[in-house]
């Protein structure tokens, strides 16, 4: 199966302004490939997207796995090379304290009157990429990917693309490529798409908007709920858009609305996870329901949801309820391991935070589970974010918001959530950031 699609004077990446054609492409991840150490399997850690693009391809091309761990954080690295012997790191910059059998990146420069690239091919079965979970409801968990599931999988990405936004689309993508969500969108898409990438990573409104200013139309911003609420408060003009894609939490119907409207563009949501990649997607300022890919099965499960697809090693369990309707059609009834029941009374931890983040003056915040004192005790604390507000004043907003059995306590007030590079809250984290 190809590595990449098109022909070879496509454009796959934008490398500060410049473009970069398939072919140009080419010779770079074979002139990587020629150069890997020797080893079943590599850790990627570039930064810059294009860099990370091309060791991606390199280390596949060479018959060897990418992994992908939750963070770029020492420890979470360490891990991952520790589960995987004989593998390696791969890094475009220097560390104060390097990861164990690091290799530099070579230079990548312009290549001029590139010749024509025969366009490598991969075995369908081959493992390209293991994918870890974030660990936001637990340890993260290794799935390992195939390049014909992610072939599959892209090919429905892209029709979405198109459908919902723009062929020949350039993105600007705010989450790195180590994350499932970014690999499909800003690694998988400019291969196998016809999409080419920006290789920045912006964060901060006015960057995100330089980053989608300096690109031809149609353009389209790969986001989190995080970044796009940052665009929306803040008074950055953005170029015109052809879509933004979302994902990695759940994205309330008024903050997609209020984007839609500030930059008139289509907020498509997404539904995935790291162990099935996307399989669905919403106008989520229009529609609160979800829609299926084709050739994705749906089966609720006493604890969540059984996934299969035609791409699928094996069928995949998520703890997501869901009730099933026509057309490929779902409703998300929440997490097997968000539904609580306290004192006899039910309720959702996506519907408490949803509350919670209503509260005027709270600019960010989460409400989670603790571990309780006995075996099956439920306890709820909150972070939260509002510099004009009390914790007595935000607790009597959720009085009157919630009933008083799923109040959190402790409620603590902090400058900042400890959100991950996707915007996700690793569990650890919030227990260590609580005390």
């Amino acid at each position: 199966m190809p590595l990449v699609a098109g022909t070879d004077q496509r454009v796959v990446a934008w490398l500060d302004g410049r473009a970069v054609r398939q072919a140009e492409f080419l010779h770079h991840v074979a002139a990587v490939a020629a150069q890997l150490p020797r080893g079943t399997a590599a850790v990627n850690l570039c930064e810059d997207r294009y860099h990370f693009l091309v060791a991606f391809a390199a280390v596949a091309v060479a018959g060897q796995t990418n992994l992908l761990p939750p963070s770029r954080a020492r420890q979470a690295v360490d891990e991952v090379m520790g589960a995987h012997p004989g593998c390696y790191a791969i890094s475009d910059r220097a560390f104060d304290a390097s990861p164990p059998h690091l290799w530099r990146l070579p230079p990548l420069g312009p290549v001029d009157a590139v010749p024509a690239v025969p366009v490598p091919q991969l075995p369908g079965e081959q493992i390209v990429a293991i994918g870890y979970t974030s660990g936001s409801t637990g340890s993260p968990k290794p799935n390992p990917k195939t390049w014909r599931s992610f072939c599959a999988s892209t090919a429905r990405n892209a029709e979405l693309l198109a459908e919902q936004a723009a062929a020949g689309s350039n993105v600007v993508a705010t989450v790195p490529p180590q994350h499932m969500y970014g690999m499909e969108t800003s690694v998988l898409l400019p291969l196998l798409g016809d999409v080419a990438v920006d290789t920045g990573k912006p964060l901060m409104p006015a960057d995100i908007a330089a980053a989608l200013a300096a690109l031809p139309a149609p353009r389209v911003l790969v986001t989190t709920p995080v970044h796009l609420r940052a665009l929306v408060q803040s008074a950055i003009a953005l170029p015109e858009l052809a879509g933004i894609v979302c994902a990695t939490a759940p994205l309330c119907r008024e903050l997609a609305a209020m984007a839609e409207t500030r930059f008139a563009a289509p907020v498509i949501e997404v539904f995935g996870s790291t162990e099935t990649c996307v399989i669905a997607h919403r106008r989520s300022a229009l529609e609160d329901c979800w829609r299926h890919y084709p050739g994705v099965a749906l089966r609720p499960q006493p604890d969540g949801t059984l996934v299969t697809a035609d791409w699928f090693e094996a069928p995949v369990t998520l703890q997501d309820i869901i009730e099933l309707l026509p057309d490929n059609g779902f409703r998300l009834c929440g997490r097997n391991s968000d539904l609580l029941e306290i004192a006899g009374k039910r309720a959702s931890l996506a519907d408490l935070n949803r509350r919670l983040l209503a509260i005027s003056g709270v600019v960010d915040g989460v409400i989670f589970q603790r571990d309780g004192d006995q075996p099956g005790v439920q306890r709820l604390a909150a972070l939260v974010v509002a510099p004009d507000l009390g914790e007595a004043a935000i607790l009597d907003a959720l009085r009157g918001a919630m009933d008083p059995a799923f109040l959190p306590r402790p409620l603590k007030k902090v400058d900042r959530l400890p959100r991950n590079e996707t915007g996700k809250l690793p569990r650890v984290a919030l227990l260590a950031t609580l005390g």
